[in-house]
């Protein structure tokens, strides 16, 4: 275990006017507080948050975070209180450990919405001070390294968490080595047959190339030293993880990987790189397509350095990265790497000139215009995961992408209102197809149309988090839309009926009447059929009474199709349309009534028949008329290619008159003696009647009962089937719609 000496030791070294007394303070306070608990391998707890705060030192952060990983755990774990903290550590410091003991409280491997929700509170910490995050993620490493002694099915979950999480956002920040590490210790937990295969393969590789990587940095050094180029040269293995990633990915076997060794060039300034770089290049044969300049186009957490892979010394592929130390320095410890969290100047807000926290940035934005959490922990986990391509709008912007983005993806980045309007595409001065894939240096000019609405079907398309986004919400607001001018035209007609006029404005005083915040939400529920109009007429005019009319038909009065099965129904036949008159000689729709029987256009009932209150549709069958089916009828799939035989068909229940719809319900009861005469006197209590009823014996003791029902409306049939499923001899009852 680390002492308290060696750790201020450790941040003297970088730090020489660090102030020890804090430290001091912190672990005393931290020992005192955890006592004699001990951790799951035995030893004192104290060396956990010592381990922590040594793992900062490494990223040579302030006494001010190194204290906070000193103490991350007494408000969790012990007696310690935040106001405590704050008292002895300053209130600094104590919003640190408290925001610390709040994401030690995730669960990040859950069901899939607590998951979303608890990802977005760990963000939403961070953004108050990247400092959190980056006591967290020391936090999780060292707990990752003493991962064997937690029980297996923990042991898992926790390797899984870091695995998805914590691991893509050490490499986001820009802290390449420790997710490096973190995906080796998750691997090996999650993968343990895979692991141990592809280290013993790594192992008889070593054995077989020994000294190989220390003979290709002598050759390198020497060849520096001999063009005059002051260059330290540091080779390794790639790691497990990394090579087994890279098997899956591209669907190799061991055997056809070729570029196992990897090897840095740390040089004193920019122009090096390049001269270090055509050094190289000159001497050993270069691999086609492995050379990126991330240089001049910097990764968006500030990772700059130059990429080649190189036919090198004994034959060997090498994978080469020449970087200035400035560079190597944000390359390992990324957000940490920066002044700002080195210097201690308090709360260590989001860098406006800083790209290595621009991603977080752009994450918590979506927290304030996302309404669905499981959408905002797939958007997160895409932009985690995905490598980049980096490519330029005409006027020469950057914009950096998931590789396999689209131009969809590119109109997005640039701006949501370019992605809704976007119709077509020029990459490189060619017109292409918006599913194309975006290349690296790609020029990207976005076709625009003031009528566009994005289809539904990009979503499919797009790989981005934003684009999937911002599809989804222009499809919801384009449905909503429909549904909100379906819903006024209902409300309108409800209104007219009863001798009224309706305004929006007459809505709003009394949304709270209807259980509705804003007037197009209780609008478009009229149109979705989850409000009823009639609802929307008595919370504006509380004191309207109607009453059920009984309507006389006449020989003058029979109707448009003369059929007295429709009556109730307003429906739009194509190609025909004609405005009527209220009472006030305003036009209402061009939706007819249908009363009466007989006539040249029958209108009849699918078999399973349909009430009010039931969402309904109407079928054109050729020489038959018209057959309508409530929405939940499977006959209908057989029209999903025939949108010219559908008809829009409404309920028009003001004018239903005393009239009984045919409804079938399914009855399962016990197979005894008096049953039959039970359920039939519950149905003829309910004031409905029999139409039809079918018996079938399903087993010795249950008999399937199937009735035609004659009902006044929804309400009325859902009564019923209630009723008749609390009868003791009934075990179930059902409504069919076929």
């Amino acid at each position: 275990m680390m002492r308290q000496y060696e750790l201020v030791e450790r941040v003297h070294k970088y730090k020489p006017d660090v102030n020890e007394a804090l430290l001091n303070k912190a672990y005393v306070y931290a020992m005192q507080k955890h006592g004699k608990q001990t951790r799951a391998s035995g030893d004192p707890y104290i060396s956990h948050p010592l381990e922590v705060a040594a793992i900062l030192t490494d990223m040579h952060l302030d006494e001010s975070t190194i204290a906070v990983a000193l103490l991350h755990d007494t408000i969790e774990d012990t007696t310690a209180t935040r106001d405590e903290i704050d008292e002895l550590f300053g209130e600094d410091i104590g919003a640190l450990v408290e925001g610390l003991t709040k994401i030690k409280k995730l669960d990040l491997v859950t069901k899939r919405a607590k998951q979303a929700e608890n990802l977005r509170k760990l963000l939403l910490a961070v953004s108050d001070d990247v400092r959190v995050l980056l006591v967290k993620l020391a936090d999780r490493l060292h707990n990752m390294r003493t991962l064997d002694h937690v029980a297996p099915d923990k042991r898992a979950r926790i390797a899984e968490e870091t695995m998805d999480i914590y691991a893509p956002l050490a490499g986001r920040m820009g802290m390449q080595d420790m997710r490096e590490e973190l995906e080796q210790l998750s691997f090996q937990h999650l993968n343990r047959e895979a692991f141990e295969t592809v280290s013993a393969r790594l192992e008889e590789l070593t054995k077989k190339n020994k000294g190989i990587i220390k003979k290709i940095e002598t050759e390198l050094q020497e060849l520096f030293v001999e063009k005059g180029l002051k260059a330290k040269v540091s080779g390794r293995q790639k790691k497990p993880y990394s090579i087994f990633r890279k098997m899956q990915s591209k669907s190799l076997s061991f055997e056809q990987l070729s570029d196992l060794y990897g090897f840095r060039i740390i040089v004193d300034d920019l122009d090096d790189c390049y001269r270090a770089l055509g050094i190289v290049h000159t001497r050993w044969s270069v691999v086609p397509g492995r050379f990126k300049d991330y240089i001049s186009t910097p990764k968006q957490n500030d990772y700059r350095s130059i990429h080649t892979t190189i036919i090198g010394p004994s034959r060997q592929r090498v994978e080469l990265q020449i970087r200035t130390e400035r560079m190597h320095e944000i390359a390992e410890y990324g957000v940490a790497a920066h002044a700002l969290y080195k210097d201690n100047v308090g709360n260590a807000a989001l860098p406006e000139d800083s790209r290595a926290y621009s991603w977080l940035r752009h994450t918590i934005e979506q927290l304030s215009t996302g309404d669905n959490p499981e959408e905002f922990l797939e958007h997160t986990k895409l932009e985690l995961f995905h490598d980049q391509v980096f490519c330029f709008t005409p006027k020469g912007q950057l914009i950096a992408l998931p590789r396999g983005a689209t131009p969809i993806d590119f109109a997005y980045a640039v701006h949501t209102d370019i992605g809704d309007t976007c119709v077509g595409v020029k990459i490189n001065g060619r017109i292409m197809p918006l599913v194309t894939r975006l290349s690296n240096g790609d020029e990207v000019e976005i076709i625009r149309s003031g009528v566009q609405v994005p289809p539904p079907a990009w979503e499919e398309i797009v790989v981005t988090g934003k684009a999937r986004h911002a599809i989804r919400r222009a499809t919801r607001a384009a449905v909503r839309k429909q549904y909100s001018g379906l819903g006024f035209r209902i409300i309108e007609r409800a209104f007219s009926r009863a001798g009224e006029v309706f305004t929006r404005d007459d809505l709003k005083p009394v949304l709270h009447r209807i259980g509705f915040k804003d007037v197009e939400d209780a609008i478009a529920a009229v149109g979705r059929g989850e409000l009823s109009s009639r609802d929307v007429l008595l919370a504006i005019h509380p004191d309207h009474k109607s009453e059920r009319m009984t309507i006389k038909q006449t020989p003058s009065d029979e109707g448009w199709f003369n059929l007295r099965s429709a009556a109730g129904m307003i429906f739009r036949v194509p190609g025909r349309s004609k405005a009527r008159k209220d009472t006030k000689d305003r036009a209402v729709d061009d939706a007819l009534p249908i009363r009466g029987a007989g006539g040249e256009l029958p209108v009849s009932f699918g078999k399973g028949g349909a009430v009010p209150g039931d969402r309904i549709v109407g079928i054109m069958e050729p020489g038959q008329g018209i057959t309508i089916y409530p929405i939940q009828s499977s006959k209908l799939t057989e029209f999903d290619d025939k949108p010219e035989r559908w008809i829009d068909v409404r309920w028009d229940i003001d004018q239903a008159g005393d009239r009984r719809f045919n409804a079938r319900v399914t009855v399962n009861a016990l197979n005894e003696p008096g049953t039959l005469a039970e359920v039939a006197q519950t149905i003829a209590a309910s004031d409905t009647n029999i139409n039809m009823l079918t018996m079938v014996r399903v087993a010795d003791d249950f008999t399937e009962m199937k009735f035609d029902l004659g009902v006044w409306d929804l309400k009325h049939l859902n009564k019923l089937v209630s009723t008749l499923k609390g009868l003791s001899c009934v075990s179930d009852a059902v409504r069919i719609y076929d």
